[in-house]
């Protein structure tokens, strides 16, 4: 999939050095064709490396997708430079009269306030209402999945009684759905949080189908029956060294965080973890973006507000 973005954005260079097809505006402009629009709301205070997993993963389609990201004007950032933010990222008054083919909703290290107590969340709110009519399909990643689930259909998450951190096994209870075609029964995904939603909880709710489960890590991929909206309570972008950065980062701090679950050869800090869920994330986000946005959406995106009026 050629991916719209800005020319000077840091991730370029890394997705060209892996072949992966990065296009610029200026030549985006000259085909005759109607790209994807996707948004993302980055909430990771890893910024630049989010943007890099996702647009990894948003490139392995024939589609051509123009990418916008979105940052809270509600809160400072104080993990990644103004100058970056400035230049590629907008906020929500930029973008609220446009449409979406797509958004994702990035996860974010908040998970142990309650909802209300996150400094954006009233912004979070403003957004994630102004997606029922602005965006056919959202996908939401670890916490902004916790936190659309609450939002949208009111279930609640729960503390978890220690971090989950690690690559655990899932189950899928729906082989045929087609989010989830091409997997195998079986599959990898790296966790990183310290809450987590209940399985009952979800399937009291008629609109939702629970689509994977672990029986470590719980929930994991929740769909609306609509598609509009995907829930994945864990971190499929994740790069082979996130969680050992995430683990190294807290042993530093004096957490005391225990080793990632399944991850360090022999739990071995000291060994490099093999990179055993990237396939998976990959069919992820293309079974999404094709089954979910592409196929679903309309082509004249005005047409979102027709469907979907306020």
């Amino acid at each position: 999939m050629p991916i719209k973005v800005q020319s000077n954005l840091p991730a370029i260079k890394i997705l060209e050095s892996e072949n992966i097809f990065v296009m610029p505006n200026e030549v985006a402009l000259r085909q005759d064709i109607r790209p994807l629009k996707i948004l993302i709301l980055n909430l990771m205070p890893t910024k630049i490396e989010t943007e890099t997993q996702l647009l990894r993963l948003l490139g392995n389609s024939p589609l051509q997708v123009d990418i916008e990201l979105l940052q809270m004007a509600s809160h400072t950032s104080k993990n990644t430079s103004p100058h970056h933010l400035t230049t590629f990222y907008k906020t929500f008054s930029q973008v609220k009269n446009q449409t979406f083919d797509g958004l994702i909703i990035t996860g974010a290290p908040v998970e142990q306030l309650e909802f209300e107590e996150v400094d954006y969340w009233e912004e979070l709110c403003e957004i994630m209402e102004w997606s029922r009519h602005n965006v056919y399909s959202t996908f939401h990643i670890c916490w902004g999945a916790q936190a659309g689930l609450y939002f949208h259909y009111g279930i609640k998450k729960y503390p978890l009684p220690q971090k989950l951190s690690g690559v655990y096994e899932h189950t899928i209870l729906d082989q045929n759905h087609p989010l989830m075609r091409g997997f195998d029964d079986k599959f990898l995904l790296p966790h990183s949080r310290y809450t987590g939603v209940s399985f009952d909880d979800i399937k009291k709710h008629p609109a939702l189908e629970v689509l994977s489960i672990s029986d470590k890590a719980g929930v994991a991929i929740v769909c609306s029956k609509t598609g509009r909206h995907v829930f994945v309570t864990g971190h499929a972008e994740y790069d082979r060294e996130t969680l050992a950065n995430e683990y190294f980062r807290d042993k530093n701090k004096g957490i005391n965080p225990q080793i990632p679950y399944n991850y360090f050869p022999d739990d071995d800090a000291s060994k490099t973890p093999p990179l055993m869920w990237r396939s998976n994330a990959t069919l992820l986000y293309t079974n999404w973006l094709n089954y979910f946005v592409y196929q679903a959406t309309p082509y004249d995106l005005t047409e979102l507000l027709k469907r979907y009026p306020h």
